[in-house]
């Protein structure tokens, strides 16, 4: 089955062409990040133009790319949240008319079931259900406990901050550039971690949950406090505060692997999921269990691959998109489901 998936829910202008759910034709991202470097973070009205600016040759490039055509396409997949709304809505109104001049099937995909489908892209071994997720990009960090690709478990999420925007705020305290992940972890580089000890967001809980509102703090004040030599110090507090949010990411993962013995394999999605020491600590903390990873980076972050492919996931296991409990909201209790 060949799935035609389109992704627009922020910054990057996505379409992907994906057989089976794992086979990726092609992967088109056009992003828009340099043009948000100096603002320090997205702009929606200004991503919103950009997205209809750039649909359509992204369309034509993936087409021509893959030298297929709309008769060869079985059905259409597309983001419909959460994002910025108008982001959101050239691509679901691009869907919309591409299904019914096609006379294609159109399905709407949330934006966390993508990054959720985005480790089996290009990789041809079987999954291993059930499985932790560890979900974790500018906008969420969750963990989820899988029984199927559309059937799960939220166990954790964030209660203020996500790791992404953690990131993101803590590079432009330290003047790094946006986006703020790998700003940090390049800074990091030539860091002592060890360096600065910062707190660990609710550390006396027994919660799968994650805090990241006192880490941004802590770094607030300790930037006020040696500001006369911040320049000499800018690596060893990327180092420490990078340490700081993957030390936090990884006892959430070892306190769910407590409650949930029967795992089998510990997956890692999102735009967080890029970073290398994240990578490093993880498959030490759930030693001997597999970690599962994207085949390729591009894969991390937003793009219509993995759409396509959590498209395809819902089609074999005859899900309906709108009955999918995934949560745009904070409020979400540890007990919700999907299925």
């Amino acid at each position: 089955m060949i799935i035609l998936g389109i992704e627009t829910s922020c910054d990057e202008t996505s379409i992907a062409i994906v057989k089976d759910g794992c086979d990726v034709l092609c992967n088109i991202i056009a992003s828009t990040k340099d043009v948000f470097a100096d603002s320090g973070g997205v702009v929606p009205e200004d991503a919103a133009r950009r997205q209809v600016e750039l649909i359509l040759p992204v369309l034509h490039s993936a087409l021509s790319d893959t030298n297929l055509s709309f008769d060869d396409i079985d059905a259409i997949a597309v983001t419909k949240g959460p994002g910025l709304m108008g982001s959101l809505l050239v691509g679901t109104m691009t869907a919309r008319s591409l299904s019914y001049i096609y006379h294609k099937p159109l399905i709407g995909v949330h934006h966390t079931l993508g990054h959720l489908s985005s480790v089996w892209l290009n990789h041809s071994d079987t999954p291993q259900f059930p499985c932790l997720t560890l979900s974790v990009s500018g906008g969420h960090s969750d963990i989820w406990l899988r029984q199927s690709h559309t059937n799960g478990l939220l166990v954790g999420s964030t209660r203020d901050d996500a790791a992404g925007e953690a990131f993101d705020k803590g590079a432009a305290m330290l003047g790094l550039p946006y986006p703020g992940g790998p700003s940090i972890a390049k800074a990091a580089e030539t860091g002592d971690m060890s360096a600065f000890v910062f707190p660990i967001g609710l550390s006396q809980e027994k919660t799968c949950d994650f805090s990241f509102s006192g880490l941004k703090n802590s770094l607030r004040l300790t930037i006020q406090k040696h500001e006369s030599n911040l320049e000499s110090l800018q690596a060893d507090l990327a180092a420490s505060y990078q340490e700081a949010i993957c030390n936090q990411l990884c006892k959430r993962i070892e306190h769910a692997l407590t409650l949930y013995p029967e795992v089998k394999e510990v997956h890692v999605v999102g735009g967080v999921s890029a970073n290398t020491r994240l990578r490093e600590m993880l498959q030490k903390s759930i030693s001997p269990l597999p970690l599962r990873t994207t085949h390729s980076i591009s894969f991390c972050t937003d793009n219509a691959a993995m759409i396509a492919a959590a498209g395809f996931f819902m089609h074999q296991e005859n899900t309906d998109s709108a009955t999918l409990a995934f949560v745009t909201s904070a409020t979400l209790s540890p007990e919700q489901t999907f299925s």
